[in-house]
């Protein structure tokens, strides 16, 4: 056990901090100051005598990764980055909140050095930091399996500083659950038990026992209780030999449950919902001020002394950083295949032969697309040792299993259809989807390498604000959407998804993929893995489709274009058959061999139809505007789209004269075949609405 030194200067650090954090919420008028007070010690024991890392260089392979869950409480965050050197200065903190500074209301993944993760709904950061400990675990044995534990160039700690907010959303039981099963002896959370939310004391809604509840997930539980003796004191050496201890505990993910008051030490409003999500006031402040020994007139000071103190991190940091160094460079050395791999993930390249590597699917055959795709996994995870990845209890049916990759289960953890291997490859999350898409949030973050995860498209909505938040920080997590419309059939309305493609789309920066056949699949993978700064979602079927004929290049007379050109988004499928077009059929997915049958239909009736194959709008939103008028000029409005599911996606393609076959409604149980007709999802149905937008003027 490390013993901790603490002395004055340390005390008058964490007092600085605590009203450097009132001082700014007091100042823009809004935020959250309370937790941020009473976490000032927490935050400063974990940046200035606990955690690894070098603010010189954020970004350094080897620091422990931290993750602020309370993410509403960011000055708790921002205070440490200012006073541990990582370019934050005081200015920054005195525009907290405001346009264009690096201090947020919430920490901001990309925006801030040394945040490592969006954490701005409750519950996603602690979800996410078990996401991190999964990665570093799977990084450990791809780069350095053999060397033991504790002295590779890869083992750090995952710390959490979350609050009765993130212990109370569903999100955290499920990540912690599926932490508990894992063993995850790296991660190790503080558990900031104030009592106190926005409606005040959280006995009004939250009085489980919480040590309990960890501990049945498989959790080692600690608590430190700076209220126990009738006094409240902010005892950091009880609190930092509770963090030795679970560093030490090697077998099992850590809960430090620390009873802390919130606002402390604020006379009136401390121990108070007044002082969680709002500014003290000019009269509370100035009495903490005068109670702590500061001036109350004077704001944001910080003494030399203290500042020097604390920036001496910076040098701490260089040194951990060199010692760090050292055992790297002997890896390095000793395993010059495996630094290759690493230089290439953290490169971003993709390997050689991957392309080659891609299944070939033989026209004139049919496969569902979610099938094709599994072929396509196991292909790409031939090639790219990084790749892995799985379902929420779907495997089976998202067909997203690695084969002999091993189950990414401890040792020991093998069932009679999985074999266990700590570092294995194929992902079991059970039926946890929004944990799920959390912890994909945190692989995707802790290093580079590609996951997936898998589930029902009308599953997507129980991880959508994982989704959301992966969009939103651009981070590439591929999900398998499987059962991507109501021909999945009998099993009825409940899983038939009909406004999912269509809300998906609405979030910023997600890309939503809807292959038409089996080779549109195999190139969508490859398209997606070539893309490094947004999460996509690929949209599969559970039926067979055709796998179509296709020439070598674009769409000409009868031939079919080939299917690389998915990587524009959307393109010319099947060209007219005099190559001036009267009227654009517009579809995805399995409905694009409707659009097909639609086209020649109308052949037969002397109508010229060009088809488009659209399986990415956000991909062919990113072309240049002379191939999207290629695709679809503005002279030629006679334009019909055809998705089984909402049209809310398509009128900015339609314009006023086009029309859609869509879905307006939820969908009913019964086989595939029967709801296509009974819902107008038909070939005849896509030539009515060709011939309604050609006469419409």
């Amino acid at each position: 056990m490390t013993d901790l030194t603490w002395d004055p200067l340390d005390s008058a650090a964490v007092d600085t901090a605590r009203l450097l954090a009132a001082d700014a919420v007091e100042k823009v008028g809004n935020g959250h100051p309370g937790t941020a007070m009473s976490l000032a010690p927490v935050a400063y024991l974990l940046h200035q005598k606990t955690m690894r890392h070098d603010p010189a260089d954020p970004q350094w392979l080897g620091r422990d990764r931290f993750i602020l869950s309370a993410g509403h409480s960011s000055l708790t965050q921002y205070v440490q980055l200012y006073l541990g050197g990582y370019g934050l200065e005081l200015d920054d903190l005195k525009a907290l909140r405001t346009w264009g500074s690096k201090t947020p209301g919430h920490p901001e993944y990309g925006h801030t050095d040394g945040v490592e993760i969006t954490t701005g709904p409750l519950g996603q950061g602690l979800a996410s930091a078990v996401g991190f400990a999964y990665a570093a675990r799977f990084e450990r044995g791809l780069l350095d399996p053999e060397t033991p534990a504790g002295e590779s160039p890869f083992d750090h700690h995952v710390y959490v500083i979350a609050g009765d907010g993130d212990l109370q959303e569903g999100v955290t039981s499920e990540a912690g659950s599926l932490a508990g099963h894992q063993q995850l002896g790296n991660l190790i959370a503080i558990y900031d038990s104030n009592q106190i939310s926005i409606e005040d004391d959280t006995d009004i809604a939250f009085t489980e026992d919480v040590a309990a509840r960890y501990e049945s997930y498989g959790w080692h539980v600690q608590t430190v209780d700076w209220k126990q003796t009738g006094e409240y004191v902010e005892d950091v050496h009880a609190l930092h030999a509770a963090l030795e201890a679970a560093k030490a505990e090697t077998g099992r993910p850590s809960l430090v449950i620390l009873k802390t008051i919130i606002g402390w030490p604020a006379p009136t409003k401390q121990n108070t919902g007044k002082i969680h999500g709002s500014a003290l006031g000019g009269e509370e402040l100035a009495a903490t001020k005068t109670l702590m020994g500061f001036d109350p007139e004077q704001s944001f000071v910080v003494s030399d002394e203290v500042i020097a103190h604390t920036r001496a991190a910076v040098e701490r940091g260089a040194a951990r950083h060199a010692e760090w160094q050292v055992g790297f460079d002997a890896w390095a050395a000793a395993n010059p295949e495996k630094k290759a791999l690493l230089d290439r993930m953290l490169a971003g390249e993709l390997p050689e032969g991957l392309t080659e590597a891609l299944p070939v699917f033989e026209g004139g055959t049919s496969v569902s697309t979610r099938a094709a795709s599994g072929k396509v996994i196991n292909a790409i995870a031939g090639v790219v040792p990084e790749f892995w990845g799985g379902s929420a209890d779907l495997a089976e049916s998202n067909l997203t299993t690695i084969a002999g990759g091993g189950s990414f289960v401890p040792a020991g953890g093998s069932t009679h259809e999985w074999t266990a291997d700590p570092y294995g490859r194929i992902l079991h999350f059970g039926i946890r989807e929004h944990a799920m898409g959390a912890i994909l949030n945190g692989i995707a973050l802790h290093g580079r390498t590609r996951v997936f995860g898998g589930t029902f498209l009308i599953f997507s909505d129980y991880m959508r604000p994982a989704v959301r938040l992966a969009a939103l920080m651009g981070v590439p997590v591929t999900y398998v959407w499987t059962h991507d419309s109501v021909a999945l059939g009998e099993d009825g309305p409940t899983h038939q998804p009909i406004e999912q493609l269509a809300a998906l789309r609405a979030i910023p920066g997600l890309d939503i993929v809807r292959p038409a056949d089996a080779n549109e699949t195999a190139w969508a993978w490859k398209t997606i893995l070539d893309r490094h700064s947004h999460p996509a979602g690929l949209a599969l079927t559970r039926q067979n489709v055709p796998v179509f004929e296709r020439g070598d290049d674009l769409a000409s007379g009868e031939v079919l274009a080939a299917a690389h050109h998915v990587a524009r988004g959307a393109y010319v499928l099947a060209e007219a058959a005099n190559g001036e077009p009267e009227v654009i059929l517009i579809a995805t997915g399995s409905e694009v061999q409707i659009a097909l049958e639609a086209r020649e239909v109308l052949a037969a009736e002397g109508v010229h139809a060009r088809v488009v194959s659209a399986p990415s709008l956000e991909w062919f939103e990113e072309q240049s505007a002379e191939y999207r008028e290629s695709v679809l000029p503005a002279a030629v409005t006679a334009r019909v789209s055809i998705e089984a599911g909402l049209s809310l996606s398509w009128h900015r393609y339609l314009g006023v004269r086009g029309r859609a076959v869509s879905i307006e409604h939820f969908g009913a149980s019964a086989d595939y075949q029967t709801l296509f007709r009974e819902f107008g999802i038909t070939t005849e149905a896509a030539v009515a609405a060709a011939r309604e937008s050609l006469a419409a003027r």
